[in-house]
């Protein structure tokens, strides 16, 4: 999903580390509430694609969805996996069974019960190949996955019962994820396309409710008094999250206080912010790559594409124009996982598949150049303009017009275009372009997040890449229960997709944001989701 990272890794590391740790019944950061206005409005994106738990894949969509819904776990503000509609759980001796008991009197936001049922009908429609989530393949380590019919269970109104296929470590922090969120079966069988779209159907069980859905302005949420938890949301009795995409018009609001918190900020205006108390920067699980479909020629060469990763100067990128302390990338998965021994980092053991340095850029270009040659193409010659896309920004726009001018240096012409988000996100997910702008955040801690994207005819292998012994791989590695072999494998997936170079990484991501200094209680999680359930304005 979107969004330094040396001393912040250490930090995502001690994340990881509490993840392991038996998870608490505290319902969040709360504490004596400061004074509070009744509205506050805020940026997290633009107009979003899908606010379906099952069928979103994007990180703003993922902050509204963490505020309407809610799973059997949520995060707290270290990323830390926590009670949200389950009140207690169990584990088998040998790991393989869940047992979850619900909170007594849980209601949607409508006030009727939810139930053990509504959790097995939501895990089910989540894997149907009718609904077509992208992110079915979460649901693998649940029995029953290839089937089509998971091994969940309601002994009662209160219990779920989960069978899994292997040892799952990050089971409960994909109890927290919002495809494993419950729907209303009523609901959604009675309007399966349009349910989303309306307060009136739009029902939930998170701490807040849509309340109006102006298209491509604003969204307002406002309190649930049906959550189970009430009583200790401090926040606003009302957010506002306007849905922009230009990175000058939302500066713009929030320099004006019509928002008070901005997921954007101009790349030419990072320098005269980055000193200043409303500027902010996290470290995040997450890279920012480009996209090649493989299936396009001259793309399906993989001497190609290894000719266009290694023509980038990544230093140039994070030094001239992410200017947040932004990592250059010499591999997919990022800094701040942990390996085998969870003293190493995943990348450290892993290392890099080029010198994504400023000194190794020159050797860099040079083999780039003898790939052409290599190919058939010397200095790009042969080779026809190939189109970049990319989602609306100013970075990204700058980033696009940095690689299109390296590019060229190789001989290889490039053209840019652009979309609005949507657009965006749909035309690289059908598959229809060339080369195209991207960016993962991992959605648990664990390094596999990062790997079964990739499997053949994946909801987000936007690469269109299919390989059977990565297939097998991944497959492996979901039904192993020893750490040590599930990270060989994983080391093992990723040479992989460096042995055909699948993707060209940019840079480990930071997550850069504005937050006034009125606010109060606001958090955001390593996996880049907003939380205002807690947040307090104080004038």
């Amino acid at each position: 999903m979107k969004k330094s990272v040396f001393v912040l890794s250490i930090i995502l590391m001690l994340s990881m580390v509490l993840c392991s740790c038996e998870p608490n019944n505290q319902p969040g950061p709360g504490g004596t509430p400061a004074p509070k206005a009744t509205e506050l409005a805020v940026h997290v994106g633009p107009e979003p694609d899908i606010i379906d738990p099952a069928l979103n894949s994007a990180v703003d969509g993922a902050t509204i969805l963490v505020h309407t819904f809610e799973g059997l776990m949520t995060l707290d503000e270290d990323g830390v996996p926590i009670y949200g509609q389950a009140e207690t759980h169990t584990v088998s001796e040998d790991e393989l069974t869940y047992t979850f008991t619900l909170r007594e009197e849980l209601k949607w936001s409508d006030g009727k019960p939810i139930t053990a049922n509504d959790f097995v009908y939501s895990w089910n429609r989540a894997i149907s190949e009718e609904t077509a989530a992208d992110y079915a393949y979460m649901f693998e380590s649940i029995e029953g996955y290839s089937e089509g019919r998971l091994n969940v269970t309601a002994p009662d109104e209160r219990t779920l019962v989960v069978k899994l296929i292997s040892v799952t470590p990050y089971f409960l922090e994909l109890c927290a994820f919002p495809t494993f969120f419950p729907v209303r079966e009523d609901i959604v069988e009675s309007a399966p396309d349009t349910w989303t779209l309306s307060p009136e159907t739009y029902i939930g069980n998170g701490a807040y409710m849509l309340q109006e859905w102006v298209h491509d302005s604003y969204m307002i949420l406002k309190k649930n008094p049906n959550y189970w938890n009430a009583t200790e949301i401090t926040g606003p009795e009302t957010i506002k999250f306007m849905l922009m995409s230009d990175d000058n018009a939302i500066l713009a609001a929030f320099r004006n206080g019509e928002i008070l918190f901005a997921d954007s900020l101009p790349t030419d205006e990072i320098d005269a912010w980055k000193d200043k108390p409303e500027f902010n920067i996290q470290g995040q699980l997450g890279t920012y790559y480009i996209s090649f479909n493989t299936e396009k020629p001259p793309l399906n060469n993989p001497m190609i594409r290894k000719a266009l990763v290694l023509a980038i100067d990544r230093d140039y990128i994070v030094t001239n124009i992410g200017k947040a302390g932004q990592q250059p990338a010499g591999a997919f998965i990022p800094t701040g996982l942990s390996d085998a021994d969870p003293t190493e980092e995943f990348r450290e053991v892993g290392g890099d598949y080029y010198d994504p340095s400023q000194e190794g850029y020159q050797a860099n270009l040079e083999q780039a150049k003898k790939l052409l040659l290599d190919a058939g193409y010397p200095n790009g010659e042969g080779i026809p303009t190939i189109e970049y896309l990319y989602n609306e920004g100013s970075g990204h726009q700058l980033i696009a017009e940095a690689v299109q001018s390296m590019w060229k240096d190789i001989g290889i012409n490039v053209t840019l275009a652009s979309q609005e988000w949507n657009t965006f996100l749909n035309t690289r997910k059908n598959g229809e372009y060339y080369m195209a702008r991207n960016g993962w955040i991992g959605d648990y801690n664990d390094p596999i997040s990062f790997l079964d994207m990739w499997v053949t005819d994946g909801g987000n292998n936007d690469a269109q890449w299919s390989n059977k012994e990565y297939d097998a791989l991944i497959n492996q590695i979901k039904s192993s229960s020893d750490r040590t072999e599930r990270m060989n494998l994983m080391h093992k997936a990723e040479d992989l997709l460096f042995e055909e170079w699948v993707l060209c990484p940019i840079y480990y991501y930071v997550d850069l944001y504005l937050k006034s200094e009125k606010l109060d209680g606001f958090y955001s999680s390593p996996l880049g989701y907003k939380y205002f359930m807690y947040t307090s304005i104080n004038e």
